[in-house]
């Protein structure tokens, strides 16, 4: 059984209130792949990311992680293989010392003492913070706090790891260490993001979503090149993609 395949089949999902958020959306990710999924606000990324997790469950469609197809009884089965970060990341850190936010998965997993170590020393050797294992998470920078972030999940060793606008809020040098650590994972990952030079330089293929729906789904630098696309989707070229304006100006 391969925990890593991400199934996505004609999945439907409205809010409470009715608002349509994810509507007939369907695609297939593999082992070892990383892929973007882009769009406007309201577009249903971060929707989606919480069907991946099972936080929320298909209303219509599947969703399947291995052979897994999440509902409320099997959800727990597929947040094993799958590791979200989120957004916040106060929203996963909560423990008095960064130690003790990233042992608290493997400890809720039932390890030992000196497995629980062992996985929170590997999971911060990993993103590079080992030296802030004995710091209180809210002192931290904020690119210390997604690196822990990101160690909290790893630490549950999951297969396929889920990002929602990883690099959010971060300054320039800790946006290009957290590319740098993403490029260095052998992870399947799906991250969604407004960076969109992040999903150049981490992601190979990306998902453009657009009022609930799969408006393209293709390789990154061919779909962020479709100026139309773009358009459309009220997206704009990567800065990489979009030159030099004194240089253009001067020619």
């Amino acid at each position: 059984m391969s925990h890593h395949l991400v199934e996505v089949k004609d999945l439907h999902f409205a809010y409470d209130d009715g608002t349509p958020a994810i509507n007939g959306v369907s695609f297939r990710i593999t082992h070892g792949a990383s892929v973007a999924i882009i769009g406007a606000n309201g577009a249903g990324k971060s929707t989606l990311l919480l069907q991946l997790v099972g936080c929320l469950v298909p209303q219509a469609g599947t969703v399947t992680i291995g052979d897994v197809s999440i509902t409320k009884k099997t959800r727990h089965l597929a947040r094993r293989a799958v590791g979200m970060v989120f957004q916040d990341p106060d929203d996963q850190l909560f423990m008095p010392t960064v130690f003790e936010d990233v042992a608290f998965g493997p400890a809720n997993l039932g390890l030992t003492g000196e497995e629980v170590e062992k996985r929170v020393e590997q999971a911060l050797d990993q993103v590079g913070a080992r030296h802030l294992m004995d710091r209180p998470p809210h002192k931290l920078s904020g690119g210390e706090k997604r690196s822990v972030s990101i160690a909290t999940v790893l630490a549950m060793s999951p297969d396929i790891l889920v990002m929602d606008e990883p690099s959010s809020n971060l300054d320039a040098l800790s946006r290009r260490n957290l590319i740098a650590l993403l490029q260095r994972f052998d992870h399947t990952k799906i991250i969604a993001t407004h960076d969109l030079d992040l999903a150049v330089d981490v992601c190979e293929r990306a998902i453009v979503l657009s009022r609930g729906k799969v408006a393209a789904d293709g390789p990154t630098l061919e779909l962020l090149a479709n100026q139309t696309l773009l358009a459309a989707n009220q997206l704009e070229p990567p800065l990489a993609m979009q030159g030099c304006p004194v240089c253009s100006k001067q020619g």
